[in-house]
């Protein structure tokens, strides 16, 4: 994908895109693991039912904020990159009070619900690289694929039972992502104070390292919760670390404003 033209690199992506639709339609169905709801930290605080889990949310909603707060101070940014980078941390914003609710509650209409919120800062995050990496309009169709289709198979797996089209979602977007890594943003990166503005050139490496990191937290709540003495849970880790996956983004937004401020 490397060396690409841009018109070979929508294509390929679309074509991927399209498989991973088919494949998510297709595919076998798999079914939510039993007890899933029940998470390591049960514990209450001041009448918050598992208050951990709930509280970790928080950063979500700040990282949102601040990248929305740097989003409007940062200049020579392209519209496309520009859109798709206020729906990212809108989507972290709804991600921290959809998750949250679901939280206090955990059943599977509440996991609909937070893997809904989830699927906006998704949609943004994959919109984004695209954007960077492909095309302006590969980076918002993308987006919008996403936004219509995460949705969908969150309420599709609360409805029917089948959490394929999920699964699909989540490790075919990282696929994307992954990808996209291998392919420079479309300026130059905005370190370099000569280059032209329009990329936002945020490392797709880093969120996707992050974000593993944050897969192996969850998978492990129980066993990290028993590591620690029960001071914290693994899938409450798992909110912060997935929060700061919005960290390679907010650095390159922050890059850009101290550019801008040279010119």
């Amino acid at each position: 994908m490397k060396h690409l033209s841009t018109a070979a690199a929508e294509r390929l992506t679309l074509g991927l895109t399209l498989g991973l639709v088919a494949l998510a339609a297709l595919a076998p169905a798999t079914h939510l693991p039993a007890h899933y709801h029940h998470f390591a930290d049960q514990r209450a605080l001041g009448g918050l039912p598992f208050a951990m889990d709930v509280l970790t949310n928080l950063p979500f909603a700040l990282a949102g904020a601040w990248g929305l707060a740097w989003l409007r101070r940062a200049t020579g940014l392209a519209q496309p990159q520009r859109m798709l980078a206020a729906l990212f941390f809108a989507g972290l914003a709804l991600t921290a009070l959809c998750s949250g609710i679901y939280h206090l509650h955990p059943e599977n209409a509440g996991l609909a619900l937070d893997r809904a919120g989830m699927a906006v800062a998704f949609a943004g995050i994959v919109g984004l690289a695209a954007a960077d990496r492909v095309s302006g309009r590969a980076g918002l169709a993308l987006a919008a694929l996403l936004l219509a289709l995460g949705p969908l198979a969150a309420v599709w797996d609360w409805r029917t039972g089948n959490m394929t089209p999920w699964a699909v979602l989540q490790a075919g977007g990282a696929l994307l992502l992954a990808l996209l890594a291998l392919r420079h943003p479309r300026s130059p990166r905005i370190s370099d104070a000569k280059a032209p503005t329009g990329a936002l050139g945020f490392s797709t490496l880093g969120v996707l390292g992050i974000y593993a990191l944050a897969k192996a937290l969850e998978m492990g709540d129980h066993a990290v919760f028993h590591a620690l003495h029960g001071v914290i849970s693994g899938h409450s880790l798992k909110h912060v670390a997935a929060a700061a996956a919005a960290w390679p983004v907010l650095a390159a937004l922050k890059r850009l404003h101290k550019r801008g401020l040279t010119h």
